[in-house]
């Protein structure tokens, strides 16, 4: 396998920059730049030179010999000063090493992968975590990195093996009286394993923390969507106006709030005479992003929104304005009547729906591969034949496989490893 070089760290400039070259020629790499290899594990400054015998930079340099690394392989780390010419330097330095070349992307987590240093759950989370850009995604994305889940699926399949055992005594020794028959505990053992994958298929996936928490405002024109939007967003996204239709399109955007995702979503007015065929467009989608919320806020007339959506009385500063009885929120944009107890109750209520804090969260892809299994074991409760259990069983542990990354299709692992940058 070639060895791979690449930079880590940010895009120079920058106070640091860190090159990591990975593969069995990493120790020949250091040595070409900065001389004798320097003790296993610890950091020394050297000059780095290059082919020619000029100095490049001095930096920090760490030589960390396998299988004992992240990616399995021997690895040799280069902690430089960040100026791009500085970083340019070494990288034409490493690229004239014979039998090195640059690292497409995600190819050191790749490399991870393949060696056993972490699975394919763990892949998934460290993607989510380098993508993380709140508290909570980070919290869960960690979570799935350090193998959280993956220790949970350990003991899955352990279980399972064990499950399968029985069976395969049976089948093999059925003329054994004391294996003619599946154990007592069978079915019980059987029905609890079902019953965590259950748990775990109800639990929120990972696209709505990515996504984050929908909140559509809707209502006919000029009822103070657009107002309360920007109040919402904390910036003036929307154009405001007092004339009726002035927002003609779905404008959306994400914010954090108390380190929740959320996606605020303005929309056109709803009104059954659109004056043209692009106010008639924009009728359109809003009705179709009312039906992909997570909560609309109705702030149009009293009982005449989506079902379940949360009635708004906005504009409370206004002469016009009409309270509403059964009103959950009653704001003024302008003033900023009421509208930070809105925005807490859209954080209690998004707490809710999204993952906890700290939980693994699983992509459409685990959940798929983990509903495969569940249904397997579902199916194995109702057989009555060992022959048709066992099969139902080895699928059931071919879904696992799949979830872990023991057997997957390479078009899968092209795409996990394809969002990680050059140098992870």
């Amino acid at each position: 396998m070639d060895t791979i070089f690449a930079l880590s760290s940010g895009r120079p400039p920058a106070g640091i920059a860190v090159i990591r070259v990975s593969g069995a020629n990493a120790g020949t790499a250091l040595q070409a730049l900065a001389g004798p290899l320097p003790p296993p594990r610890k950091a020394v400054v050297r000059h780095l030179f290059a082919a020619d015998g000029l100095i490049l930079d001095q930096a920090m340099v760490l030589w960390l010999p396998g299988p004992h690394t992240v990616t399995g392989e021997d690895i040799a780390e280069l902690h430089l000063h960040g100026g791009r010419a500085v970083v340019a330097g070494v990288e034409s330095a490493l690229a004239a090493v014979e039998a090195l070349r640059p690292a497409v992307a995600g190819e050191f987590t790749r490399r991870a992968f393949l060696n056993g240093r972490i699975d394919l759950a763990q892949a998934e989370g460290l993607a989510d975590l380098l993508a993380a850009e709140t508290e909570i995604q980070r919290r869960c994305a960690m979570a799935m990195a350090e193998g959280e889940f993956s220790v949970l699926v350990s003991h899955w399949q352990e279980e399972l093996l064990l499950l399968s055992a029985s069976i395969e005594a049976v089948l093999d020794f059925s003329d054994e009286d004391d294996v003619a028959a599946l154990p007592a505990a069978f079915g019980d053992r059987l029905a609890d394993l079902s019953a965590d994958l259950e748990g775990w298929l109800k639990k929120p996936g990972a696209e709505k923390l990515k996504d984050g928490f929908r909140v559509v405002l809707s209502g006919p024109p000029n009822v103070g969507k657009s107002t309360l939007f920007n109040a919402l967003v904390g910036e003036e996204a929307a154009i405001t106006s007092p004339l009726a239709g002035t927002t003609r399109d779905v404008l959306s955007a994400s914010v954090a709030l108390e380190g929740i995702p959320f996606q605020f979503i303005d929309t056109a007015g709803l009104h059954a005479a659109p004056r043209d065929v692009v106010e008639e467009i924009g009728i359109a989608r809003a009705q179709k992003v009312v039906g992909d919320a997570d909560v609309v806020l109705w702030l149009g007339e009293e009982g005449q929104g989506p079902s379940e959506s949360w009635e708004v009385a906005a504009r409370a500063d206004c002469d016009d304005f009409v309270a509403k009885p059964s009103a959950r929120h009653t704001v003024s944009a302008q003033s900023g009547l009421g509208v930070d107890h809105l925005r807490q109750d859209l954080v209690a209520h998004a707490r809710q729906v999204l993952p906890k804090p700290g939980d693994a969260a699983l992509s459409s892809w685990q959940k798929q591969c983990l509903r495969d299994a569940s249904d397997m074991l579902c199916a194995a409760k109702t057989e009555h034949d060992p022959l048709l259990i066992s099969e139902r069983l080895r699928l059931a542990r071919a879904a696992f496989d799949r979830l872990t990354g023991r057997a997957g299709t390479e078009d899968m692992l092209d795409a996990l490893f394809g969002r990680f940058c050059i140098g992870k």
